[in-house]
């Protein structure tokens, strides 16, 4: 696919104006809003941050969504996203975020076996891993198996989302691409979902945590969360969009200070490194090609098939530091009100330090950030011509 890429390096200043010469920019030439992609992460309950995050967007207004790539949480985020926009614009597309999690945490009033007892503090909940019903329902998961536990495969999050989302409708959606990724057990391989393919079962496939529900079944093969394999996937936006810049809404923290010593702290930053995995691999691709062509690497009839995609990032190290993975599984609105407060805070302060950036530059250094081990970026010129080995000896 054929689409600009920058023609200037990253850190490579401008030619100041000649002395005599005054440059200004009208205003009228930038655009009113500016189209970037989404990618946006799962991480249980603690997507409603990136409903928060959306939210502010949406109101703003600035940022118009092409595609949007979405793991668990976060493609249950962007289906609904998705499908408020298709029907009713930004205004719609919030009401319907809005609707979402309200309903998911009144399921989670009626089902959740992880309510706090009468004699916890309700404050303290949150983080709820040292709480009865969570080490007795992660004893249960770790002993029983879903098709144990679980046999007639109840999950009350597909219930809400065919209630709320007329998936038919959905699948004719013009203004958003969707992205949802899924793992496949048997294969391996991650599996995206184009938009004339999302169903409930798609989204329920990427939200699947095999130790707590059953394989979803789509064309007779069996699907755990995407989120071992794409969380969230990238690649789906740079090769079926024309927008260049990415913005990855993280909910599961990257970087984390000092190191876990009990049992809880190694298993939640286990699941951080876990879930993160895929997505840092993608980024370290995408800094590869990035130095291809900055540095010159490829010849011109090559280069001009690339796309020079524009990272942008809102990490979550800092503003979600402070809760557990067992929170994951905490749907009390008053919690879920407070992450999409947080999300709306970030995405303010996002837009503030990055919005003049999107469409010029990617606000994230992909190089000190995902490619520090020391061996692999080295500034060393690619041999023209085989190395060969020494010949053996008779």
């Amino acid at each position: 696919m054929r689409s600009s890429f920058m023609r200037r390096k990253p850190g490579m200043k401008k030619k100041s104006p000649t002395p005599n010469r005054t440059v200004s920019r009208p205003r009228s030439t930038e655009p009113a809003t500016k189209t970037i992609n989404l990618a946006l992460q799962g991480g249980g309950a603690h997507g409603a941050f990136a409903w928060g995050v959306l939210d502010y967007l949406l109101e703003d207004g600035r940022l118009k969504f092409e595609g949007v790539s979405g793991t668990s949480a976060g493609s249950m985020n962007a289906v609904v996203l998705a499908y408020g926009l298709h029907v009713g614009g930004a205004d719609e597309a919030r009401a319907a975020l809005a609707r979402f999690w309200q309903a998911v945490s009144e399921a989670g009033d009626r089902y959740s076996p992880l309510k706090a007892m009468p004699w916890e503090d309700p404050s303290r909940h949150w983080n709820n891993d040292e709480s009865f019903a969570f080490q007795f329902f992660k004893t249960l998961t770790n002993t029983f198996s879903p098709y144990q536990l679980n046999p007639n495969n109840f999950n009350p999050l597909k219930d809400i989302l065919e209630q709320q989302i007329d998936f038919d409708s959905l699948r004719t959606c013009t203004k958003t691409k969707l992205f949802l990724s899924a793992t496949s057990v048997q294969s391996g391989n991650v599996k995206v979902f184009n938009t004339n393919e999302v169903t409930a079962d798609a989204v329920m496939a990427s939200a699947c945590l095999p130790f707590m529900y059953q394989s979803v079944f789509i064309d007779g093969e069996p699907y755990w969360d995407g989120g071992y394999m794409g969380n969230p996937s990238l690649f789906p936006l740079f090769y079926n969009t024309d927008a260049r810049d990415v913005l990855i809404v993280h909910i599961n923290p990257i970087k984390r200070e000092g190191n876990p010593t009990t049992q809880h702290e190694i298993e939640d930053r286990v699941n951080e490194l876990s879930f993160n995995s895929s997505l840092i691999k993608e980024l370290r691709a995408v800094a590869f090609v990035q130095k291809l062509l900055d540095e010159g690497w490829l010849k011109p009839e090559f280069r001009d098939q690339m796309k020079y995609v524009l990272i942008h990032s809102l990490r979550a190290d800092v503003v979600l530091k402070d809760l557990s993975t067992a929170s994951k599984l905490n749907t009390d609105w008053a919690f879920l009100l407070n992450l999409r407060d947080r999300g709306r805070a970030a995405a303010a302060q996002w837009l503030a330090d990055n919005y003049d950036d999107v469409g010029k530059r990617q606000t994230v250094d992909l190089r000190a950030e995902f490619l520090n081990s020391g061996s692999e970026m080295k500034e060393s010129v690619i041999p023209t011509k085989p190395v060969r080995a020494p010949a053996r000896r008779k």
